[in-house]
This record gives structure tokens, C-alpha cells and sequence, in this order.
């Protein structure tokens, strides 16, 4: 039987990238505990496209 808990799977995507004009996207999957942290998430990742560490935020 599968685990039930509070981990539910999230994205991560960059936001800076969308306002340089370059193709393409940075995107991260991870993992959040839902019960201690509701609200939306931010974390410094690094985009290889710009080449250095930029804030991704939680989508959907």
C-alpha cells in the first residue's frame, strides 16, 4: 500500500529568465511538507542557461 502523507511534489521555475528574451527555461522538481509550509516557495537554484544562481519560485 502507498504512503499517505503530507509530501506533495512541486515546481520550481526561474524568474528571472523570463524577462532576459532567452529561448528556453529553468525548472526544478522537488518536494514540500504541505502541513508546515502552505504558502508558495523560494529557493536560490542554478540556472545553467544564465550561469548563475537565480530565485525559482513555486508554480501552480
Amino acid at each position: 500500500m502507498a504512503k499517505k502523507g503530507n509530501r506533495v511534489q512541486v515546481i520550481l521555475e526561474c524568474t528571472e529568465h523570463k524577462g532576459s528574451g532567452q529561448p528556453g527555461t529553468s525548472r526544478y522538481i522537488t518536494t514540500k511538507n504541505k502541513k508546515n509550509t502552505p504558502e508558495r516557495i523560494e529557493l536560490k537554484k542554478f540556472n545553467p542557461i544564465l550561469k548563475k544562481v537565480t530565485v525559482h519560485k513555486e508554480i501552480k
